[in-house]
């Protein structure tokens, strides 16, 4: 999809927002109209770990991001919502520069956390991963003992020091809420760990580094829901000490976790709001159906 040489912005008043609602927003969208998102005036408030400005991405000639403009809060936790194919874990893996393994990729606009540009030149990718914890969609932990997962970050950063490792070990393990579950088999392998442990596990080596921001790719879509609600309560007590952004194909979960919740279309971002606005009183009607299940 290429979008059209003339782009539809509003000014943002309510009002207007729902007309263009009304006269079909995500039709033109489909059709390769861009329209202005609906931002809400609170999210401007906020003091900010992660900007977005004018972000574009294309896959070789196919566009997969159209402008994305927004900003993520310090101590928040922001969900990316949206139909399958609508860009919300393109545009997550483009925070720490995983889409930078695909070739035919290239991008425009800009990323900054905490002011330092992610995609300047001469930016070192590998230690701007440092600066971000990621979990992914299906639980990755290395073939090595609990232990070593977890201090993975640390080991390849040089650390030798047994006692520090052994501490970060216990207080990331204690973060993820899994302590008490492993504390007596460190030593053994991750993989005898159930499904929803070795996803907590993943979130206690993404944190052993105290990373700026954790990012969470569709984190409880391979578990069942005993392990998904744990994870959803560690979420909520990282809140506050880490920033999160999460995709999640799960609008009951956006809206039990997270702070903020981005609706996004076809690579567009088309509403932005505190999580309790949005889907009680979203500005558009577009998001309106979408959360109430009447299309997408």
């Amino acid at each position: 999809m290429q979008l059209n040489q003339t782009q539809v912005t509003t000014n943002g008043s309510p009002e207007l927002l729902k007309k263009r609602s009304m006269d079909g927003r995500l039709k033109a969208i489909a059709a390769g109209e861009w329209f202005e998102p609906a931002v809400h005036p609170d999210l401007k408030q906020q003091d900010v770990v992660l900007e977005i400005t004018g972000f574009n991405l294309w896959y070789g000639a196919a566009q997969a991001l159209f402008d994305i403009s927004m900003t993520i809060p310090k101590g928040k936790v922001t969900a990316l919502i949206g139909p399958s194919g609508c860009g919300k874990s393109t545009l997550l893996r483009s925070v720490n520069r995983l889409n930078d393994l695909v070739d035919s990729v290239r991008i425009s606009g800009d990323m900054k956390l905490n002011q330092d540009s992610i995609y300047a030149r001469g930016v070192d990718v590998i230690e701007l991963r440092k600066r971000m914890g990621m979990v992914a969609q299906k639980s990755n932990p290395f073939p090595m003992s609990i232990y070593e997962n977890v201090i993975y970050p640390l080991r390849i950063d040089g650390v030798r020091d047994k006692a520090m490792l052994d501490e970060v070990c216990e207080k990331s393990l204690r973060g993820a809420a899994l302590w008490d579950e492993v504390k007596d088999r460190l030593q053994q392998s991750a993989l005898g760990l159930s499904g929803g442990q070795q996803q907590r596990l993943c979130v206690a080596r993404a944190i052993a580094a105290e990373p700026e921001m954790l990012l969470m790719d569709e984190p409880c879509s391979a578990l069942d829901p005993i392990a998904t609600s744990k994870i959803e309560d560690l979420i909520d007590q990282l809140r506050g000490e880490y920033t999160i952004l999460i995709v999640t194909h799960n609008m009951q979960q956006a809206a039990r976790v997270s702070d903020n919740t981005a609706f996004m279309y076809l690579g567009q971002l088309v509403e932005y709001s505190p999580t309790r606005t949005l889907f009680q009183k979203p500005q558009l009607t577009e998001t309106e159906d979408y959360i109430s299940g009447r299309f997408g």
